[in-house]
């Protein structure tokens, strides 16, 4: 059932998300990132709408050609170009991998190459940049705003499509989801593993190509316009590359655990993750970037390092708490954490057909710290990002507000499924582990 808190929060999102979005990158096309400065104008009848919108870049040919052929590039590389990275990556684990049980039973295999995806089209831009010059290396930042409506076009077509294909021809019809309320499938999803053929996933193509593998693209050139417009790029760009890059290849160095993640193992796919990463994820995650072409900060020394130091502890949290629990799984829990074995509660679950089974939930290590620490070490890499442009303008703060709202989001969320999974025994870990994000405080 779909209560109306939910179906209010899904309309207000349908509607006034991809209004968001072009706020955010009009505001720094037509008034140097300020989100204040277009209110005022309208409000004091100095511009209308239609002025603003006017002024606007429209759709181009050049765009859709470059998106078309980003979007197309990163489908050959995904389904025809088998993962070779595994085989000399000491540590990496690619090619072929099962992902989670689904709720009907189904285990799908899963061919993992992103990180080879990610290292053949940087290698193919900066033999570009320094060699073949096919293209300017500020080619996406020129075209920011008409890329923006092929980003559209291709978030709301694959929603649609995968909410039709959800009716009458699923993959899985067993793992289809239907809430009888239209807005709520469209935006959640129908189908909890939407495929074409045996290998194209939706979820995991869109969740990590095109719009992840775009991510450090995107802020190279960023960083290439800034050198073209002032002779230089500051330290304050490096940062945001360099961090938001670890992240990025953070992600496809551990693609394969990705797939026992919330989005791959509780999401359904429908507009809120075909439209968000398409569209959502490549132009407001980079905002920091985008938002350092206008207004380039030369940090300071101290507090460059400050900033480095923040956005690297940030990271370490952030792995090494996954790591830890993802070892403590694939050991049953018999392994070392912190030089010690772990301590954990077992919990105990029954399953639709009434089969009980059993779960351990550690209790140690940065899991006894805190329930979602891993989160903690997420944000904290977040703020780094938005540190390093400084404090003229809220909107490079934008990325630590909305992270803090969608993981503390996921935590309640996660929380509430655990809870309904597990009953009392969730009780007992909650006792035992008491707080979600920061020890003493919440």
């Amino acid at each position: 059932e779909v209560d109306w808190f939910s179906l209010a929060s899904i309309l207000f999102l349908l509607m006034f998300a991809p209004l968001i979005v072009y706020y955010f990158i009009m505001s720094c096309d037509q008034y140097q990132c300020s989100l204040i400065d277009p209110l005022i104008d309208l409000f004091t009848g100095n511009k209308h709408l239609s002025d603003i919108w006017n002024k606007t870049p429209t759709l181009t040919y050049k765009a859709v050609a470059i998106y078309t052929l980003w979007v197309a590039f990163q489908v050959v590389l995904y389904l025809f170009i088998p993962d070779f990275c595994h085989r000399f990556l000491p540590g990496y684990v690619g090619g072929i991998q099962e992902g989670a049980v689904t709720p009907a039973g189904v285990v799908n295999q899963y061919e993992i190459n992103g990180l080879q995806a990610w290292i053949i089209t940087h290698v193919l831009w900066f033999a570009n940049a320094y060699y073949f010059h096919w293209f300017s290396p500020t080619v996406i930042f020129d075209n920011w705003i008409p890329l923006l409506w092929c980003a559209n076009i291709l978030g709301y077509a694959v929603s649609t499509f995968a909410m039709i294909k959800g009716y009458f021809f699923p993959t899985n019809a067993k793992d289809c989801k239907f809430t009888g309320n239209f807005f709520y499938d469209y935006m959640m999803g129908i189908e909890f593993n939407p495929r074409i053929g045996k290998w194209f996933d939706f979820k995991l193509f869109f969740n990590g190509r095109p719009g992840i593998v775009a991510w450090t693209l995107i802020n190279l050139s960023y960083a290439a316009k800034q050198q073209e417009l002032y002779g230089q790029v500051t330290n304050s760009m490096i940062l945001v590359n360099v961090l938001q890059g670890i992240y990025v290849l953070d992600f496809f160095w551990n693609e394969a655990w990705y797939l026992k993640t919330i989005d791959i193992c509780h999401d359904h796919f429908g507009w809120y993750l075909g439209w968000g990463d398409c569209v959502w994820l490549p132009y407001l995650y980079t905002l920091q970037g985008l938002y350092l072409v206008y207004h380039p900060v030369q940090l300071g020394t101290a507090n460059a390092i400050g900033i480095l130091m923040l956005g690297l502890i940030g990271y370490y949290i952030f792995r090494m708490t996954n790591h830890q629990k993802d070892l403590f799984r694939r050991t049953n829990g018999n392994c070392k954490i912190w030089g010690k074995k772990p301590e954990y509660i077992e919990c105990s679950y029954m399953s639709v057909d009434g089969t009980k089974y059993y779960s351990k939930l550690m209790t140690s290590g940065f899991w006894g710290w805190a329930r979602h620490f891993n989160y903690t070490g997420d944000l904290m890499g977040s703020l780094a990002y938005c540190l390093a442009c400084g404090f003229e303008h809220i909107l490079a703060y934008f990325y630590i507000v909305y992270m803090t709202i969608l993981l503390t989001h996921r935590c309640i969320r996660d929380e509430h499924r655990c809870f309904s999974k597990y009953g009392k025994d969730w009780k007992r870990y909650t006792a035992a582990v008491p707080y979600r994000l920061i020890p003493g405080i919440f």
